[in-house]
């Protein structure tokens, strides 16, 4: 609404901006992850093309722990979910439960690394390495740890940016009318748990 017609009338209320700081923070949050979904794409699309170009790929229920990524992956599911409690919580002025819920969203995220971790190791202590994997392609080693890696590098970004968001709920930060930030975490930790399905789905069992 212009100023003049603001004057004219004075009782009615000039129309907000479209896009306020809030949405602002948003937009950036979806930008960015549009920009690392292409990222994760390409991964996967080059991961499917080096697996059907080779005659010794091997099969990766023969090589990878199946039962313990599945457990993994059923963890970080679950954080997603509590990371939906902890935001409910706060839009409806529960504090506590903001911060309970997001202190279990962190818990499931460090369980996910530090199982990942001893994934790694074990596979390692078994020969598989960048360049070189005694199962067969050694592109397969290549890829895998390529892969996870770049996802746990997410795992432990959101880590770290879901403590900020604790340590700023324990001082009494957010609100039913102040919760963007927290919003903002949640789509980034939504969608990392929705690449690693899709990283355990074609990497471990197709």
């Amino acid at each position: 609404m212009s100023q003049a017609a603001v004057l004219e009338h004075p009782g009615v209320e000039p129309a907000e901006s479209p896009l306020t700081p809030e949405s602002w923070g948003k937009l950036g949050m979806w930008i960015f992850l549009a920009g690392d979904a292409m990222s994760f794409g390409a991964l996967l699309a080059g991961y499917g093309a080096l697996r059907y170009s080779s005659g010794d790929w091997p099969t990766p229920s023969h090589v990878l722990g199946i039962q313990l990524t599945a457990f993994m992956t059923f963890l970080l599911i679950c954080s997603s979910v509590t990371m939906v409690k902890g935001l409910s919580a706060i839009q409806h002025g529960d504090q506590a439960g903001l911060r309970r819920f997001v202190g279990l969203t962190i818990l499931g995220g460090v369980a996910f690394l530090s199982m990942q971790a001893y994934e790694w190791t074990h596979l390692i202590e078994h020969g598989m390495r960048l360049s070189g994997n005694p199962f067969g392609a050694s592109l397969f080693s290549t890829t895998f740890f390529c892969l996870t890696g770049f996802h746990g590098c997410h795992v432990f970004g959101g880590v770290v940016y879901l403590s900020c968001i604790l340590v700023q709920a324990l001082r009494g930060r957010y609100s039913v009318t102040d919760n963007n930030p927290v919003e903002i975490a949640a789509l980034y930790w939504h969608f990392v748990d929705l690449v690693w399905i899709l990283v355990f789905t074609f990497v471990y069992l197709v």
